[in-house]
């Protein structure tokens, strides 16, 4: 039943219910996280044969020693590996070092400061900032290099098929200080939904609007996490921007942070001939080369797509138990009761869930209280700052199934109890 629906007795009465099992928790001394999209160990484990791989055979194909210097674009057969899961040819890929993060900070400090035309140049020549569109809810880490680099955010809502197009194109239209925007176009963090064809089309047009130094931030880490035996389906966005003329505008990015070791694996940055070359430069200040040893070691490992997508299913087979103990708990505590809303990924790492509006904030205060840590609410918007209060990301890949069973049950009380609350207050 909806508790809109209760009358003040009958909520009064359910507070007090709820107020009792949360002591009843609280009791328990609880101490379990639910913050980041962390891989479990077991799912590190599968990846354990990198150790040891190489069996002291530190050559590539054309004779080069990974053990020495040099290289910055990685070597070929690590960026023949990225181009396979970014949809590029081998020649528009830069395989880096472990983190994809770093390649979006360094590419972004690259378009502000170095690029030609410089983003800094022209706010400095219009005497305003620089802005960058936000799709919401997003991913933090975008939002903190914003943030860094001084970049104005103005947050874009999200449809269920990727960003209001209209809005972004009439704020790309409006503004020439708009340089940018980010894109999770693949399962997305934390709502998990595909951009669909249209909105990679128009997306792919967009810069078209803009001028040169627009850049589309094609963050696909998610592009071969599936959780269904149908995976969805995303259009090639170069493709479709070779065909408007503007693939110098395009910037992709992926990892093998959750396909591998999260924190030794081999990440991905893919972008025009032209425009790969001019990062190059950018890069060579401060790079020499990047763990080549460790890309030979992925490439060994991974071999190719048809194997990386057998190495995936063993993921799927450890994580998406924990995903259906989600809906499983969500649904069963909360709906029907309309308080809550939250998807149901079909990929990905994440459940977003929206509360009423102006609780998210003390339910993540509340969990906290009793021994349940979550991604603070905000944290998925600009600045950290949900407009409505609502959005809490929920991360369940980390803890074991008992230990997030036990999470999700304690969250689910702090979200009703909550919604008791505001309905309490009028």
């Amino acid at each position: 039943m909806e508790l809109t629906g209760l009358s003040s007795q009958q909520l009064a009465a359910r507070k007090a219910e709820l107020e009792s099992a949360l002591d009843d928790i609280r009791s328990q001394k609880l101490s379990l996280d639910l913050t980041r999209g962390k891989p479990a160990s077991d799912q590190l484990d599968l990846s354990n044969a990198l150790d040891g791989i190489l069996e002291g055979f530190y050559l590539l194909q054309d004779g080069t020693d990974v053990r020495n210097y040099g290289g910055i674009l990685g070597i070929p057969e690590a960026r023949a590996l990225g181009a396979a899961i970014l949809d590029l040819a081998p020649e528009q890929v830069l395989a880096g070092g472990n983190s994809s993060l770093t390649l979006m900070y360094q590419y972004m400090d690259f378009m502000t400061g170095f690029a030609s035309p410089c983003w800094r140049d022209e706010a400095v020549q219009a005497g305003s900032r620089l802005k960058f569109l936000c799709p919401v809810p997003g991913y933090d880490r975008h939002f903190t290099i914003c943030e860094q680099l001084g970049i104005e955010m103005i947050p874009v809502p999200l449809t269920g098929r990727g960003p209001d197009m209209d809005l972004v194109e009439s704020l790309v239209a409006a503004d020439p200080l708009v340089k940018g925007i980010w894109c999770v176009p693949k399962y997305s963090n934390p709502s998990g939904e595909t951009y669909d064809d249209e909105t990679v089309k128009r997306i792919a047009a967009l810069p078209k609007r803009a001028g040169a130094g627009f850049r589309v931030m094609w963050d696909n880490a998610y592009v071969v996490h599936h959780l269904s035996d149908t995976p969805d389906q995303l259009a090639s966005i170069m493709e479709l921007a070779s065909r408007e003329g503007t693939e110098d505008n395009i910037v992709l990015l992926a990892s093998t942070s959750k396909i591998t070791f999260a924190g030794a694996g081999v990440a991905f940055l893919g972008a025009s001939v032209t425009n790969l070359k001019a990062f190059e430069k950018y890069l060579s200040a401060s790079v020499i080369g990047y763990d080549k040893v460790n890309q030979l070691r992925h490439v060994r490992f991974l071999r190719d797509m048809d194997t990386l997508s057998r190495h995936m299913e063993k993921h799927r087979a450890l994580i998406q138990p924990k995903f259906d103990k989600v809906e499983a708990v969500l649904e069963s505590k909360l709906g029907g009761k309309g308080i809550a809303t939250w998807t149901r990924p079909a990929g990905g790492y994440f459940v977003s869930l929206d509360t009423m509006a102006g609780i998210a904030s003390e339910v993540v205060r509340m969990a906290a209280g009793v021994g349940v840590k979550l991604t603070p609410a905000g944290a998925t918007w600009p600045y950290g700052v949900d407009p409505e209060d609502r959005n809490i990301r929920i991360a369940p890949t980390f803890p074991s199934l008992a230990q997030l069973e036990k999470a999700l049950l304690v969250f689910v009380v702090c979200v009703e109890l909550c919604a008791v609350n505001k309905l309490l207050e009028g």
